[in-house]
């Protein structure tokens, strides 16, 4: 049997045992026939529409229906999700109060759905789960970290508007759902480096001590998921020999020995995975490099991960019904095995806009379908078609406005 992970997230209500919930949704998949790879928002069943938020079918490399589902092998999350909003932690220093981080529960409503919606290519997406889960595996098992050294550091690095950082908080949210055995809550705990940066001497050094400080109290609870998000990281781990140039070298330093230190102090912990974004590698301090278990680079989309970022937009833009017409454009697998002449012509007219795409960040490509309906498209015309024709206009404006720049 093809094993699948089905996620279940459940509404704020009435508590109701997971295999009615199980039963209900295995029914409802059968009867409507759907197709792997989706998110299903809204139900036909009024017992899942009173009780499911939504429910989140995994992407397979082949598109299949679920008809049969005795056939899959499922592995189903059930689970609420918090909707809180990230809480800012404070700390007084010489400059006055000031934010150095902040702290999302996890598994968050805000945070549901993005996993799926982010396209890289090739396998980055698996890989980076499985490498958190065996960082995580390891720990909890008490490895001897002298024979087998493991730092639980994920660093992300590429270009701007490739998605790391939200790569970085979508992963975080999905351990919390594939361990919550383990770990039944999580939090996010994100850094906010540029505060930390102190103008009086000495003083950043410290509130850095002091915030991992804060971090290590969380940790002590061995039951919840702590993931520590360093955003532009070269900020507080600037190369060291760099440093030697600032105005205020020896405060810089004192920085990154300080984050270096703090992050020896808590790879102990088996609960604990430190997330870290940047797109300036070379100003980042060689010791932290090093410490970086996992070096991934994110580039630019291309076209098959471009594809299927235009397809979530107008699949959205369908779901509320700024679009009307529910022209069922061809998934990729199809797209990238079928002949050009046999592909029907709004797929074909897709694939030919994420070509011409090509060059643009992931962050660009999520505008250009708002772009296009708000400068060039019949504001009342509610028509796919002439849609694609204004997300070709804003291309071509998006990679005019950044040549005149």
């Amino acid at each position: 049997m093809q094993p699948i992970t089905i996620e279940v997230v459940l509404k704020n209500a009435k508590p109701q045992p997971k295999s009615t919930i199980q039963q209900s949704i295995s029914y409802y998949l059968k009867s409507n026939r759907v197709s792997t790879g989706n998110v299903i928002r809204s139900f036909t069943d009024d017992y899942l529409q009173n009780y499911v938020e939504c429910i989140i079918i995994e992407d397979t490399l082949e598109c299949k229906n679920l008809s049969n589902i005795s056939q899959f092998q499922i592995e189903w999350y059930i689970y609420s999700a918090d909707h809180s909003k990230p809480m800012v932690q404070n700390e007084f220093s010489p400059d006055g109060e000031i934010n150095i981080a902040t702290h999302l529960v996890l598994p968050n409503i805000d945070l549901v759905n993005s996993w799926e919606n982010l396209h890289y290519e090739s396998e980055i997406k698996d890989n980076l789960l499985r490498y958190a889960h065996t960082m995580m595996k390891f720990s909890d098992s008490g490895i001897d970290s002298n024979i087998i050294t493991c730092n639980k550091v994920i660093l992300l690095h590429g270009p701007p508007g490739t998605g790391k950082t939200s790569l970085c908080k979508a992963l975080a949210h999905k351990l919390a759902v594939r361990m919550q055995d383990r770990y039944p809550s999580g939090i996010l705990v994100e850094i906010n480096s540029h505060s930390l940066f102190s103008r009086y001497f000495s003083e950043s050094g410290k509130l850095v001590t002091k915030m991992f400080s804060s971090i290590k109290e969380i940790i002590e609870n061995e039951s919840i998921l702590v993931c520590v998000l360093i955003d532009e990281v070269e900020s507080l781990a600037h190369a060291r020999d760099q440093c030697l140039s600032g105005v205020e070298p020896s405060d810089a330093i004192r920085v990154v020995n300080a984050v270096l230190t703090q992050i020896d102090q808590i790879k102990r912990y088996p609960n604990v995975l430190v997330l870290a974004t940047s797109n300036l590698t070379k100003s980042i301090d060689l010791a932290f490099i090093d410490r970086a278990d996992i070096k991934q680079y994110l580039g630019l989309p291309k076209t098959p991960a471009i594809y299927k970022i235009y397809l979530s937009c107008i699949k959205e833009l369908q779901r509320i019904h700024i679009l009307e017409d529910n022209i069922p454009f061809a998934p990729l697998n199809t797209v990238m095995k079928t002949n050009w002449n046999e592909l029907d012509k709004y797929s074909r007219t897709l694939l030919e806009i994420c070509e011409k795409s090509v060059g643009l960040s992931g962050r660009s490509l999520r505008k250009i379908p708002f772009i296009g309906y708000a400068l060039f498209s019949n504001i009342k015309s509610e028509n796919v078609e002439d849609f694609l024709n204004s997300m070709e206009r804003a291309i071509e404006k998006e990679k005019s406005d950044r040549e005149n720049l």
